[in-house]
């Protein structure tokens, strides 16, 4: 039994168009201890987005294997897998995915109630994690009624409101501005230093980066650098780059 919260072992995603294959990932290796905070970064079309999926089950493997706590995922069947990541797993995208109808506390407690929880004790969880993320006096309006920030921080209520031991956040702060992004960004660090939760981070932001306690950086589907932010000198000059080229209008997104 692998010792990681995430172990995955030479993994490989092809996608077949029926013309063509396109290696998406080309022999992921990965491990993760409980309670790690990693930013997953580089260039646009270089396997980020898809290595999420795979890793947390969302997407099947080609070849290779990922254990989760344990758990081998090619072992599971689809409904295991999702009763895995129901219960095991949070989920944080750049688009916030609240039902429009609902309020704050409803978005927030329905996870809670597809789980079984019974309504007034989701109510009370719901409220206490809308005041965790800064939200309680919001409780009762609806996502329109709600900022950019504050919607996303309501996405992040309702991802932490199962306590799961693994977040994937997949471009969190890609719709939000600078102060938005860094009050979202704030937020993540401090519930990861608080609860010791497992944070996996795809990003195009190199002010995100900064803030990841590791950084893997892959390329082409292949990961080209995996260490602690601050070793890493090849890392260091692939921000570095993306921080001038975005500084000097040079494009409007480098990475995604």
């Amino acid at each position: 039994m692998s010792d990681f919260i995430i172990d995955a072992q030479n993994i490989h995603k092809t996608y077949d168009t029926g013309k063509v294959q396109v290696k998406a990932l080309r022999g992921i290796e990965l491990k993760v201890n409980k309670g790690d905070m990693v930013g997953i970064m580089g260039p646009s079309g270089c396997g980020k987005t898809t290595m999420l999926n795979c890793l947390s089950g969302l997407d099947d493997l080609t070849e290779g294997q990922v254990n989760i706590e344990g758990r081998p995922l090619d072992t599971l069947t689809n409904d295991q897998k999702t009763e895995l990541r129901a219960q095991r797993m949070g989920f944080i995208f750049q688009f916030f995915n609240l039902l429009p109808v609902l309020t704050a506390v409803e978005n927030v407690e329905l996870p809670l109630l597809v789980g079984g929880v019974k309504p007034a004790q989701a109510r009370i969880q719901a409220m206490e994690m809308l005041e965790t993320v800064g939200l309680a006096e919001h409780a009762d309006h609806k996502p329109a009624e709600l900022s950019g920030g504050q919607q996303q921080r309501v996405t992040i209520a309702r991802c932490l409101v199962n306590k799961p031991a693994i977040i994937w956040a997949d471009e969190p702060t890609g719709n939000l501005d600078t102060k938005n992004s860094d009050e979202v960004i704030d937020l993540l660090v401090e519930l990861n230093r608080k609860n010791a939760q497992t944070f996996i981070v795809v990003t195009h932001d190199p002010k995100v980066g900064e803030r990841m306690g590791r950084i893997v950086w892959m390329e082409s589907g292949k990961i080209l650098d995996d260490g602690l932010s601050d070793k890493s000198d090849r890392l260091k000059e692939n921000i570095e780059t993306i921080v001038k080229e975005n500084h000097d209008g040079a494009v409007d997104e480098i990475i995604s």
